[in-house]
């Protein structure tokens, strides 16, 4: 994926890390059709690329993302019948199916504007920093729409809880980024001019560590959400037993014995 060429978003992989941004700045970084599609292929790629083991989605111009653009999506829709609507929203939900699954943390740094599937996407990512400016709505209420999209009744009362999700997607009003570190949602906030290299840190120190254990955690995050208690343990013995057979589990114990720090390779 290092060599990969974005048409619709900045893209760029270095050090085992995907740095990726919505690149319409003057508009607040609004999604279109184009770049919804191409962000989930991206995604998905990502699944299969052995050179990449983090991702920071970052904001680009002050703010992260205002959402389905205006005039390039909300406008078409409004025009369309529902076989069409239903392929439009199966896409944006595969976005969100692309960025679970990839196998890769996701960090999303969030500055400004983080709205409608701008929020959907911080709220889709492994870990979320902000700045203190940073306003989060999931403001499908407002437009006439309702507050479940793209996995959004499934996802935030899991993150915030049943209440919060609830009064965010009842009112569609923007999430504060004390609120929002308060209940859990940001990990944590940083100054504007310190947020990037802050995700990108988080990111280094992630891609320094056993991505293939890493990956397991994320598949199992997400998995086990539909499984009973007895189901999870008995998963977790099974991906963990997966880990232990791996060189980064040797690595780690002689590391150890050695009194020295580990050096993971990734297998």
């Amino acid at each position: 994926m290092s060599g990969y060429v974005a048409e619709h978003f900045k893209f760029e992989a270095a050090d085992g890390i995907a740095k990726i941004c919505l690149n319409r700045p003057e508009r607040k970084n609004p999604l279109t059709f184009e770049s919804y599609a191409e962000l989930r292929d991206m995604f998905r790629a990502l699944a299969y690329a052995s050179d990449i083991h983090a991702v920071v989605f970052t904001s680009n111009g002050g703010n992260f993302s205002s959402g389905g653009d205006v005039h390039d999506i909300i406008g078409p829709l409004v025009a369309m019948e529902m076989p069409e609507l239903l392929q439009f929203t199966r896409m944006t939900g595969d976005l969100v199916k692309a960025m679970l699954h990839c196998g890769k943390p996701i960090i999303a740094a969030v500055d400004g504007i983080a709205a409608g599937a701008g929020a959907i996407i911080t709220m889709a990512s492994d870990l979320r920093l902000a700045t203190p400016e940073a306003k989060c709505a999931f403001l499908f209420n407002r437009v006439g729409l309702a507050g479940c999209d793209m996995g959004a009744c499934a996802i935030l009362p899991r993150i915030i809880g049943q209440g919060r999700a609830a009064e965010l997607l009842y009112t569609g009003r923007a999430m504060k980024a004390e609120e929002g570190l308060a209940w859990g949602y940001w990990n944590a906030l940083h100054e504007a001019d310190a947020l990037e290299e802050a995700a990108m840190e988080m990111a280094r120190r992630i891609v320094a560590g056993p991505t293939f254990a890493n990956a397991m955690t994320k598949n199992q995050l997400n998995m086990e959400w539909d499984m009973s208690l007895d189901q999870a343990i008995e998963a977790e013995a099974q991906a963990q037993a997966i880990c232990m057979q791996t060189g980064d589990f040797e690595r780690a114990y002689r590391a150890f014995v050695a009194k020295e720090k580990p050096v993971f390779e990734g297998n």
